[in-house]
């Protein structure tokens, strides 16, 4: 009868550590699936992350993190004492100076096709080498079927170094790839020391993908200074190279 009872005894702790074995195999299992599936996913995300375009730091420009943009150091070298004499400046602190560059992309198809946005915002992100903003409706307009708050296109606002080395690559690179380029126009100045120039087409820019281009859009870019006369601001804009129609 004893021993009938120890064998029971002894049945129920082996069960019960088989169960126990079994239980920890499985919650082992269960914490390296997760190991597993968390090293996964960020190796995929470092994966995306070196392949998507790289954004350049505070501080930093898309082109040459580690120097002094070339446009700001011929403004400061050559642009400068240029206009000092040209206008009598007695302080360089008179002379005009960029301010900031602004870069929006409307997208009128955005109104019935959020999603086309996505596109535009890509652009403008390898364009700029700084992650755009979403700009949205201000009041609503029955005749173009918009809603207050509708998204509607894309805009970025450049300063500092970044602003020179697109003002670089702009004047340089992409407005000389306009098919039948004669220069951009010289009356598009607001009387406050700020020009604007309409771009018919993103791919005049050689950052943008041809394979990738899914329609042609253009774009305003703003550019902003301390002028205080459509004079000066021209003055200013020439002596960085800006090809003024002639």
């Amino acid at each position: 009868m004893v021993a009938a009872k120890d064998d029971t005894e002894n049945k129920k702790d082996v069960a019960s550590g088989e169960a126990e074995g079994a239980a920890k195999a499985k919650t082992d299992a269960k914490k390296a699936a997760a190991e597993a599936a968390k090293a996964k996913a960020k190796k995929a995300k470092e994966d995306a992350a070196a392949m998507s375009v790289k954004i350049a730091a505070p501080g930093e420009t898309k082109v040459s993190p580690a120097k002094t943009p070339r446009l700001q150091n011929h403004y400061k070298n050559k642009v400068i004492p240029a206009l000092m004499k040209e206008y009598q400046f007695k302080n360089p602190m008179q002379v005009p100076r960029l301010l900031k560059v602004t870069v929006n992309c409307a997208v009128k198809e955005a109104v019935g096709n959020p999603k086309v946005l996505d596109s535009a915002y890509e652009d403008i992100l390898a364009i700029a080498g700084q992650k755009p903003v979403t700009t949205r409706a201000r009041k609503a307009i029955a005749a173009f079927k918009v809603r207050k708050g509708n998204a509607v296109g894309v805009m970025v606002t450049l300063r500092r170094a970044r602003m020179y080395e697109f003002l670089d690559r702009l004047m340089n690179v992409a407005l000389p790839r306009v098919r039948d380029f004669k220069g951009v126009g010289n009356k598009s100045f607001d009387g406050r020391g700020n020009y604007s120039l309409g771009i018919r087409e993103q791919i005049i820019f050689p950052e943008i993908n041809y394979d990738k281009v899914d329609k042609i859009r253009g774009m305003t870019v703003t550019i902003e200074t301390s002028a205080k006369t459509n004079e000066h601001a021209r003055a200013l804009l020439t002596e960085l190279g800006m090809p003024f129609r002639k």
